[in-house]
């Protein structure tokens, strides 16, 4: 993946029911499951989601808080130059279970209610990937092991060159 460009979901799981003070937003209760959070890093897929994963020093973002208390199981993204985030979280509320748990959670710079979803149970990605249609053809996954290392299932852009 080097650090191309691209949009990503980040799954989460969280154990139990846990209240987070998120910034300015105010303190909630987010129940136990499994959680996708959308993003894009224009700036680099690599660098961001290697941010998330390892948390930061400075809480940043809105899922810098969550991160605190929920584990990262596996990321899946598109490396693209294009800007897929809010497509991306209206096709993934779409997937069964869905639930927007938090309004304007990651989502203050556009207009959608939130970039944050609540699933009671683990998420498909093969079910996804038919929802964004052709770009599902390029979805990859990492996976995510105890030292931080990302393991892709399909090669990245720029394995290939």
């Amino acid at each position: 993946m080097s650090n191309d460009k691209g949009t990503y979901i980040l799954v989460l799981a969280l154990d139990k029911e846990t209240r987070i003070s998120v910034g300015k937003l105010t303190s909630y209760s987010f129940p136990p499951g499994y959680y996708l959070y959308v993003g894009s890093a224009l700036g680099g897929l690599n660098s961001r989601i290697g941010r998330h994963i390892r948390g930061g020093r400075k809480l940043h973002w809105h899922i810098d808080y969550l991160r605190r208390r929920a584990g990262v199981i596996e990321v899946w993204y598109l490396v693209s130059e294009e800007r897929l985030e809010c497509s991306w979280y209206r096709a993934a509320s779409r997937l069964p279970q869905a639930r927007t748990p938090v309004a304007g959670f990651g989502s203050s710079g556009c207009g959608c209610d939130s970039h944050l979803l609540h699933f009671i149970s683990l998420p498909s990605m093969e079910t996804f990937r038919r929802v964004i249609g052709e770009q599902g053809k390029r979805l990859q996954r990492m996976t995510v092991d105890g030292q931080f290392r990302f393991y892709s299932d399909v090669p990245s852009a720029s394995a290939k060159k």
